[in-house]
């Protein structure tokens, strides 16, 4: 693959593969919102996320925290808004609710002071436990389905998986709301069965570049469509909390839920799983893609040596480093919002802000990993083995170097965030490292490989990722 060079100069950016990249970033885009918009709303859906007191009960409140919530929280009357209110006792004080869904909680301590807090959407007791439990049941979804989703995607069609997994998914995002009303019950069964499906869709999108993408742009090609995975949590958190504060928490729901179903329509109308069948490539491209991967895709692949593969040392190094960088970016993933809310105590819409930041940063270092490592084995400035550990090995160093800076040296605002931002950004070097790896020991196994992998590095995330959001 080295000394591999392209036939002839054909379109990069204008072209039908760069397309389906797009397509597939959107894809991954919307998995990844409807994945970790939970972990922002998780802040306007329960009363508290802070670690303290027994699960599921109300407790009387310190005098500080009383004033903490004063001074955080904008004073209002009940004088200033219209409509009938139902005085409800609770253990705190008095909760108003009105037909417009504004909810107003007045803390009584020594001394009477009235905080509101408007919201426009219903608020639950639940746990810290069960919060922990809500936002990672969605990885024992994706956990059972990459079985069968790496066998079926030898034998039924590309299109129609990704596109049904990825409808599939949205309708059920759109119920989460509408489970609440229910229990944390059949919230926890939702996010589990939209992890089925996310996993399939996951798993099932990387045999799309055994056809698609030529030795030389594979990097370039999978991180551009992998990088939905970093960017979907910049997008869900940068516009989770405007639409918590302006419309309510359910409409995050509704609305990355209805944009998904709009996606996977548009996948099933535009995306062919072979150049030869598309009625939009240039003759050029088609060959490109065709002469590149000829010697790959010519021969049928045989059985997978599954004793070869379970003794094969570089393969159990890729899931041994697979597992350390799922662990780091599903914990980032999950956290960051509940972090920034314990560590500052901002409202939603400002959390929401800061916590896009991280993940808008691993996006631009993904595609920028992915460029630069094309660009070192195209013009043989690394092998393609230096480029491989050179990468991997950023990528899963310096988030932990951060991260402990994180811990011991952010002492101000501005610390915080710049060791948050570069602990989630310089994971993104391993798009250029491990996440690739498998197309170049095995592309004819690839699939079955990445299904190895990703199973091993699930496994080990569903029996280490902490279950409780404070774990932080």
């Amino acid at each position: 693959m080295d000394n591999q060079v392209p036939p002839r100069k054909v379109p990069n950016f204008c072209s039908i593969r760069y397309g389906i990249a797009l397509l597939l970033l959107l894809c991954n885009v919307i998995v990844m919102s409807q994945r970790v918009c939970m972990s922002l709303t998780m802040i306007a859906m329960v009363n508290s996320t802070e670690p303290h007191g027994l699960s599921n009960t109300s407790t009387k409140e310190p005098q500080d925290n009383i004033k903490k919530k004063k001074r955080q929280l904008k004073l209002w009357s009940l004088e200033h808004f219209f409509g009938t209110f139902t005085p409800i006792p609770t253990h705190h004080g008095t909760c108003c609710y009105n037909p417009g869904q504004l909810i107003f909680f007045k803390y009584e301590s020594q001394e009477r002071i009235s905080v509101c807090c408007s919201t426009k959407n219903p608020v639950y007791n639940w746990s810290t436990e069960i919060q922990g439990i809500m936002l990672s049941s969605i990885f024992y979804g994706i956990l059972i389905s990459q079985i069968p989703a790496g066998y079926l995607s030898g034998i039924y069609s590309l299109k129609k998986m990704v596109g049904s997994a990825l409808l599939l998914s949205s309708l059920f995002t759109l119920l989460i709301p509408l489970a609440a009303e229910f229990g944390e019950a059949l919230v926890i069964i939702c996010r589990v069965i939209q992890g089925l499906f996310q996993g399939i869709a996951l798993t099932t999108q990387q045999v799309v570049w055994i056809k698609w993408a030529p030795p030389l742009e594979q990097v370039r090609l999978t991180s551009l469509s992998l990088s939905g995975l970093l960017l979907g949590p910049c997008v869900v958190l940068l516009i989770t909390g405007f639409i918590c504060d302006s419309l309510g928490w359910p409409m995050v729901f509704y609305i990355f839920g209805a944009c998904g179903c709009a996606l996977s329509l548009l996948w099933l109308v535009l995306f062919y799983e072979d150049p030869k069948d598309h009625p939009c490539i240039s003759k050029s491209e088609k060959e490109y893609i065709t002469s590149a991967l000829a010697q790959q895709v010519s021969s049928s692949a045989p059985s997978l040596p599954i004793k070869a593969v379970l003794k094969s040392p570089p393969l159990w190094v890729i899931s041994l480093c697979n597992f350390a960088f799922f662990w780091a970016n599903s914990f980032l993933s999950l956290y960051i919002p509940m972090f920034i809310n314990s560590k500052f105590h901002i409202n939603v819409k400002e959390n929401g802000l800061l916590s896009s930041l991280p993940h808008l940063f691993a996006w631009i270092f993904a595609i920028l990993a992915g460029h630069m490592a094309d660009v070192f084995l195209s013009r043989n400035i690394l092998s393609l083995l230096t480029i491989r550990k050179l990468f991997t090995l950023l990528g899963l160093l310096l988030p932990a170097l951060f991260s402990l800076c994180l811990l011991y040296l952010s002492s101000s605002f501005h610390g915080t965030m710049i060791f948050l931002i570069l602990a989630n950004a310089t994971g993104s070097f391993c798009m250029g490292g491990i996440l690739i790896n498998v197309l170049d020991i095995a592309p004819r196994y690839s699939d079955y490989l990445e299904l190895y992998k990703d199973i091993n590095g699930l496994f080990d995330v569903e029996y280490t990722m902490p279950p409780e959001p404070y774990a932080l």
